[in-house]
């Protein structure tokens, strides 16, 4: 059991997730800072010197504390936005990656041809017989319609 444990431990995935958790709750504390110290503080010189933190509604012997909920809410956009930027980025660079990996792979075949001073022929290309999921990033079947990793719906997003 405990060999099995550190075989699942010691997996690159949960290393890499392990290390991603640990980078985000970093990003999360700097996000935080410049929600509260920096873009509230703005807010509130537009809306009247409003302190959003200090916002409560308070009913009976309850107090409902809008004004933290609205700085969370702006704090998770802006982390939110962040992981959309990186994750876009990160698939242009893929893409381009396996662009060039393909170009390289045709060019070596293709002088491999030209050595012997053969008429080249157009390769055949294989129709793909997978692809990635938007959401998850897993590798499945062309033809599905629903993710089997992460069950989203693959017919909603535009690839």
């Amino acid at each position: 059991m405990l060999k099995e444990f550190k075989e699942f431990a010691t997996k690159g995935n949960i290393m890499d997730m392990a290390i991603g958790v640990i980078i985000g709750g970093a990003f999360q504390k700097i996000v935080t800072s410049l929600v509260n110290d920096i873009i509230m503080p703005a807010i509130a010189i537009f809306t009247g010197k409003v302190d959003f933190s200090e916002l409560v509604l308070t009913i009976g012997n309850s107090s409902i504390k809008y004004g933290s909920f609205i700085t969370t809410i702006v704090d998770f956009l802006i982390i939110a936005f962040s992981i959309f930027i990186a994750i876009r980025t990160f698939n242009k660079l893929n893409d381009k990656t396996k662009e060039n990996l393909e170009k390289i792979t045709k060019n070596s075949k293709r002088s491999k041809k030209n050595k012997k001073d053969e008429v080249i022929e157009e390769e055949k290309v294989e129709s793909p017989t997978t692809k990635i999921c938007p959401y998850c990033f897993s590798e499945i079947n062309i033809k599905a319609t629903k993710c089997p990793h992460c069950i989203s719906n693959l017919h909603e997003c535009s690839e």
